[in-house]
């Protein structure tokens, strides 16, 4: 039973980062730029159900949906103000650095606000534990709400992207932005809608990562922000049902080698991992060679 456990675990975990990856890999597919401050917005999700958690009577729905509109709007903020101007005439380099520093700015913001401190997340999630076999296999409340979360917005983003209008706008602008623009199609509303779902579903893993892992600073989206590019890159960075399937495989990956192999080697083990699928498939699990026209 012990492998079983370990497996739902990781399952649970990589549940969390496929979500995170869902935001990763639809601003790359669309817009085609890397947003590594999207793990320091997962951290701003965290601090604002924290914060009606603690303050505000503790309502877990209020919780969730309070955060979701704080990042909602954190995420469009950050594209209008930081990225918007780069992203015709500035460099891919200079993206990326002013992704980095918004990242940095966003965890300073958190640590003048609510300090170094850890605080202790009180878990949005009262459902009980389910025993099986003769309660030799528990299955934690968090565990299941977390993979039925992560199914559930998997499907009705991949439903939202290809039957809905927005959804084909996107398609055509992660195809040519020059041909959807002359079809009528506002790119760059079309781009902050992508990044407004994304920062959205942050705020959703923030929120379960916390509950499951109840410690929150303002570094905690750091790590599992990396991992879960790592998870968009290993499925192919751009494809949605390619960042599921690496979150979850991920997961697996993490929670088994710290179980069987080492705790202080998991994160290791994760990225050489990766290594090896790039090797052997440069772009990732369900990626697509792009050849470019000249």
């Amino acid at each position: 039973m012990s492998f079983i456990s370990y497996l739902i675990n990781g399952i649970s975990l990589g549940s969390v980062y496929a979500i995170i990856a869902l935001g990763y890999t639809m601003v790359y597919g669309i817009a085609k730029m890397l947003n590594f401050a999207h793990g320091d917005v997962i951290m701003v999700g965290g601090y604002a159900a924290f914060s009606i958690m603690m303050y505000y009577g503790g309502n877990p729905l209020l919780a969730v949906l309070v955060a979701v509109v704080v990042c909602t709007v954190l995420g469009i903020a950050i594209e209008t103000v930081a990225y918007r101007p780069l992203l015709e005439a500035a460099s891919p380099l200079a993206v990326l650095i002013t992704a980095i520093g918004v990242s940095y700015l966003l965890q300073n913001v958190v640590l003048l606000i609510f300090g170094s401190t850890p605080k202790s997340f009180q878990s949005v999630v009262n459902l009980p534990s389910l025993k099986l076999a003769d309660g030799a296999l528990t299955i934690s409340g968090t565990t299941m709400v977390t993979i039925a979360s992560s199914v559930v917005i998997m499907i009705v983003l991949t439903t939202f992207i290809n039957k809905s209008k927005p959804g084909q706008a996107m398609r055509a602008v992660s195809e040519d932005k020059g041909a959807a623009q002359l079809m009528g199609i506002n790119v760059n509303g079309t781009i902050a809608l992508t990044f407004a779902i994304g920062s959205g579903l942050a705020a959703i893993a923030g929120v379960l990562l916390c509950s499951a892992y109840p410690s929150l600073t303002p570094y905690t989206g750091s790590m599992p922000g990396i991992k879960a590019f790592v998870a968009a890159v290993f499925g192919g960075i751009g494809s949605i049902p390619g960042a599921m399937i690496g979150g979850i495989l991920l997961g697996v990956i993490e929670i088994l080698g710290k179980a069987y192999i080492s705790s202080q080697l998991a994160d290791a083990i994760v990225f050489g991992v990766l290594i090896i699928v790039l090797l052997v498939k440069p772009t990732g699990l369900f990626g697509k060679q792009i050849q470019e026209k000249v």
